[in-house]
């Protein structure tokens, strides 16, 4: 069995939808990804750039919450 890996290269929607334990991640930097219609073809990378977000540090988080 593959190990759970979040990248900042996949698609937020498809990391919410697979790993609902993320939103609480999500909602610790502000972000109401869930409803936002970017959400559906921006990546993650993209996503914190714009918000001004570290993606590592960010990408980390996410990949505790599903470890």
């Amino acid at each position: 069995m593959a190990e759970k890996t979040i990248t900042k290269y996949m698609n937020i929607i498809d990391i919410v939808k697979d790993y609902p334990e993320t939103i609480e991640v999500f909602a610790k930097y502000g972000l109401g990804c869930i409803g936002c219609a970017a959400a559906r073809f921006e990546n993650l990378e993209a996503g914190a750039k714009v918000h001004g977000i570290d993606v590592d540090q960010f990408v980390d988080e996410l990949n505790n919450a599903i470890s």
